[in-house]
């Protein structure tokens, strides 16, 4: 909690309980479901995942990635984390085409970025409007871990909203529209900070300039 406050809405108590009941597992992941969903297919492949690369999905959602992703990967190349396995089952059952492509044990319920279950062969991991919603030392949690689970990871890929050093302190207006803060979400950080973190979990960073939704930056890590 922060100021009697959870750290990221999607933890208050009963969320996806009631987002559930009322049928809203696409609206509680950020809506723009098809315009996110092709940007993070985009974003992925140009990357460099191929359709025999284990792909790990971070905070997947309603698979609104995932929708996407398992009928262009190799069968039982897709996995996915979530604080939520009930929102992913859901997304699952309405979203995919053929659910029997994706085994439901590899939907994860995971909360703290442990990975617990997931094949340590994943290739390419993506954490899409993940950390925008979470303080850095969870971001910081993420990252160093993925670098221990996954000994053959090739890139992580992961959004995060971004504020001029001199401007951290206070609200941010993003090219978006969003407004950011520094102790609330959604959650800003400086450049130096991001770096600072991104090396410490052992990867090297590039920041692209693709235009994405409500102005997040994708950063593209690789282990170094």
């Amino acid at each position: 909690m922060s100021d009697g406050r959870p750290v990221s809405p999607y933890l208050a108590p009963g969320f996806y309980d009631r987002a559930l009941s009322q049928g809203r597992h696409r609206d509680i992941v950020g809506g723009r479901w098809d315009e996110t969903g092709r940007a993070q297919m985009d974003v992925l492949r140009a990357a460099g995942l191929r359709p025999d690369h284990r792909l790990l999905d971070v905070g997947a959602g309603a698979l609104r990635l995932g929708c996407r992703a398992v009928p262009w990967l190799d069968p039982g190349n897709y996995w996915a984390t979530d604080a939520s396995g009930a929102l992913m089952r859901r997304g699952r059952e309405v979203e995919l085409a053929d659910p029997a492509r994706l085994p439901v044990e590899q939907l994860i319920e995971d909360a703290e970025f442990a990975y617990p279950g997931v094949t340590p062969r994943i290739d390419v991991a993506i954490a899409f409007a993940v950390f925008t919603h979470l303080p850095h030392d969870r971001l910081a949690a993420a990252l160093g871990r993925a670098r221990v689970r996954f000994p053959g990871l090739r890139a992580f890929l992961f959004t995060v909203f971004l504020v001029p050093e001199d401007r951290f302190a206070g609200a941010f207006r993003q090219a978006d529209g969003v407004v950011t803060h520094p102790a609330r979400p959604p959650w800003h950080m400086t450049e130096a900070v991001l770096r600072a973190l991104t090396e410490a979990a052992g990867f090297g960073m590039d920041l692209r300039d693709t235009v994405l939704p409500r102005g997040q930056r994708l950063v593209e890590a690789r282990p170094k």
